[in-house]
């Protein structure tokens, strides 16, 4: 028998934290390149000329980049969230360009323009506070062109001003460069996402074919065999009081046909409970997830030489607990080797009125488990529910070795 390659899942589960890491790191160089913009302007404008002498100037620079520095991030934080809301769900244009976020951010950033006696400055940061706001295909992209076209000009004005030269390219660099670097940060973060969100429905689309594929499958069996007994049934029926002993040969057929039945419903169910576990710990991941919980899946490199059939069951028990129970925002699922057993553990957050942990699931679970010679543990806190699951590893061997 092969061993089935646990490469996919566990590249998953690589890819949706990569997801997210990448998430905050885009996010955190947009911050960072904002506040760098904001410290250039503020050492080279303020103290270059002194401004800082002035402290009410001093004070109404640092105060407004503060709020653009604190909106913005609020701003990056709402585009993450209603990236994942449906078209029908998306904002409202209100929402999204008259918010407190964005009019506060748009008013300290004239105030920076003012304070630091640059309209390139202004506009540099209204247009990167822009940026933020969710805008329909192609039109963030054609206002940033505009918008550095302008920037550009404003910039060879500001030239023919008191600005020194030898800082106009210090400053021109960060001003320009700032709405374009956040556009295509954002564009980055977009496609990131979308990437993301088709490798997610890749899972389900493929969870979703195994069982349809399964049920086809045990409709094509029963069918054929029920249709065969119906028939041979019948002829018994008919042939019961003028040849009994024919009718006795149907019904020993139809005795028949109903062991060749349950024989292949059997093997068919040995073939679903075969599934290796790191894709079965996938499944019931991409399950919970399409109800709503953010899932963390934690699974050994080599989880596949799990004993599938004994822990299949308990996932997909627990899953159905979750499901049903939980009433919770977030779920955890892990599966490893230490030392001489193998470890199954899922958590998952309580809801208000949860139930979970309560039923009889978790009796079944522990009988299963018991006659396998293996343990169940479950602790229940006001904020988490934890189930764990030890197995003997030698159980997968003495499987193997006895089929």
């Amino acid at each position: 028998m092969t061993t089935p390659d646990p490469t996919p899942t566990r590249t998953a589960a690589s890819l949706a934290r990569g997801v997210t890491a990448t998430g905050w790191y885009i996010a955190t160089s947009m911050v960072f390149f904002l506040l760098g913009t904001v410290v250039v302007w503020g050492l080279v404008v303020l103290v270059a000329r002194e401004g800082w002498r002035s402290p009410v100037a001093l004070i109404a620079y640092v105060g407004a980049a503060v709020i653009v520095v604190t909106c913005t991030i609020l701003l990056l934080t709402r585009y993450r969230r209603d990236g994942d809301l449906d078209d029908g769900d998306r904002p409202s244009w209100r929402r999204r360009f008259l918010s407190l976020p964005v009019v506060a951010a748009v008013l300290a950033s004239a105030v920076l323009g003012v304070v630091a006696g640059s309209p390139l400055l202004g506009a540099a940061l209204v247009g990167a506070t822009l940026c933020l706001v969710r805008w329909g295909p192609g039109i963030r992209w054609r206002g940033v062109v505009l918008l550095e076209v302008a920037l550009v000009v404003l910039w060879l004005l500001e030239q023919a001003g008191p600005m020194p030269r030898s800082d106009a390219f210090v400053l021109v660099f960060f001003s320009v460069a700032l709405p374009m670097t956040q556009a295509l940060s954002l564009w980055s973060w977009d496609v990131v996402l979308e990437l993301d969100s088709a490798r997610r429905t890749e899972a389900r689309l493929a969870a979703v074919q195994e069982r349809l594929r399964l049920a086809g499958e045990l409709h094509d069996l029963q069918g054929h065999h029920l249709q065969v007994i119906a028939l041979q049934l019948e002829l018994a029926e008919r042939m019961i009081h003028r040849d009994p002993d024919a009718a006795a040969r149907q019904i020993a057929l139809a005795r028949t046909s109903v062991d060749e039945a349950r024989d292949g419903t059997r093997a068919l169910a040995g073939r679903f409970r075969g599934v290796p576990l790191p894709d079965e710990l996938a499944n019931a991941a991409d399950l919970l997830r399409a109800a709503g919980l953010t899932v963390t899946l934690d699974v050994a490199a080599d989880a596949a030489s799990a004993p599938a059939d004994l822990l299949g069951p308990v996932i997909r028990e627990c899953t159905t607990n979750v499901l049903k129970h939980g009433g919770g925002t977030w779920a955890w699922l892990g599966l490893e080797r230490v030392g001489d057993v193998w470890r199954l553990t899922m958590a998952n957050d309580p809801g208000a009125g949860s139930t979970i942990g309560s039923g009889a699931g978790l009796e079944g679970i522990a009988h299963r488990v018991g006659v396998a010679g293996g343990d169940v543990a479950s602790r229940r806190g006001d904020d988490r529910f934890d189930v764990v699951v030890t197995v003997p590893a030698e159980v997968a061997s003495v499987r193997e070795g006895t089929g």
